[in-house]
């Protein structure tokens, strides 16, 4: 009986003797604050995993940004470290810490300026290349084609394709062009056998020249009715030489050498969503389902998430190599991954 009351009572018990030190890094939705009262999805899964581990801790109420965070644990003023911290090869390999399961996968997203459209911008597609470059090419089939006709047509059709270089290439390319066009005016027709096998072969490609044109020409009258813009970032390589606004002590700083971009530093995601705003930066990089939920909450903002992601990340929790907690730590993500709390805690807020 005795035995069986100490057992439980080490059942019981918490895993620290004292209250572990817990630092939180990170913004919304995975950390909030309100004066002192933290929340968020990270605080949640924090505050589950020390329920079914009996672990008592004080939470501190200053918001750091990861990499003072690792810091901290790794001196050990802190023995955990909580919020959408991302896994990365050099921060694992940084000595004395520890990462948890990953509790989230999420990717680094990229956030843009949103310009209402203007009368410029809406006729400005059609000057984009695809309409531009099928127009030249017509343009220089349509003369190659007027030529051939006119040198085939010159010495016994002069009355329809005059002698002269001029006036006989201007003929020529209007016969192709009513032909390309199939409208068949009927006022020039070649007669020699030369000019009309030339104009049967024209007539053949000319149907695959008016498909091309044709795409092009409804894509571009597509955007202009819909207003959409061609912006100037549509790819990663597109923020290379550009300003992109970081916020300190994140992975995205590695990022922007990568890519070769023009780092603007902020201290946190609403400085970095102001200097953007502002025009002090030409793009913005961050957590893209922290940016998601910063846009959702500030749907008056003239900014849009680009159409595409730079990096795949995986967020954890660190502590201390060799804290007794990591294990616990782990079985508890793991039991919340396979009974879907995980899922319905992030669900709910990035939805």
């Amino acid at each position: 009986m005795a035995a069986l009351m100490l057992l439980s009572a080490a059942a019981a018990a918490p895993l620290a003797a004292k209250p572990i030190k817990v630092g939180v890094s990170g913004t919304a939705p995975f950390v909030t604050k309100e004066k002192d009262f933290i929340d968020g999805i990270s605080l949640k899964i924090w505050r589950y995993i020390a329920d079914e581990n009996n672990i008592e801790f004080e939470l501190q109420t200053k918001i750091i940004s990861p990499l003072a965070g690792i810091k901290a644990v790794s001196k050990g003023d802190l023995d955990v470290l909580i919020g959408p911290i991302s896994i990365t090869s050099t921060r694992v390999a940084i000595p004395g810490i520890n990462f948890t399961q990953p509790y989230f996968f999420g990717r680094s997203g990229v956030l843009i300026p949103a310009t209402p459209p203007t009368i410029f911008s809406r006729f400005q597609v059609f000057l984009g290349r695809a309409v531009l470059s099928s127009v030249v090419v017509l343009i220089m089939v349509l003369l190659m084609v007027g030529v051939l006709i006119w040198l085939a047509e010159r010495r016994r059709n002069q009355s329809q394709f005059p002698a002269a270089l001029l006036p006989g290439i201007a003929s020529g390319m209007w016969f192709a062009l009513v032909t390309l066009t199939t409208v068949g005016y009927g006022d020039k027709a070649p007669i020699t056998r030369l000019g009309r096998g030339i104009t049967s072969i024209w007539m053949v490609i000319s149907l695959i020249a008016v498909s091309s044109l044709t795409a092009s020409l409804a894509s571009a009258l597509t955007l202009f009715l819909s207003g959409a813009t061609t912006n100037t970032i549509s790819k990663p390589k597109d923020l290379a030489g550009k300003r992109v606004a970081v916020v300190q002590g994140t992975d995205e700083i590695g990022l922007a050498e990568t890519f070769n971009m023009k780092q603007v530093l902020a201290k946190d995601l609403i400085s970095a969503v102001g200097m953007l705003a502002n025009s002090e930066a030409d793009a913005l990089i961050f957590d893209r389902p922290a940016i998601r939920y910063h846009l959702k909450n500030n749907p008056n903002l003239q900014l849009k998430l680009a159409p595409f992601t730079l990096s795949q990340e995986s967020y954890g929790f660190v502590s201390k190599t060799g804290n007794k907690l990591n294990m616990p730590m782990n079985v508890s993500i793991l039991k919340m991954q396979s009974n879907g709390v995980l899922e319905g805690l992030t669900r709910d807020v990035l939805n």
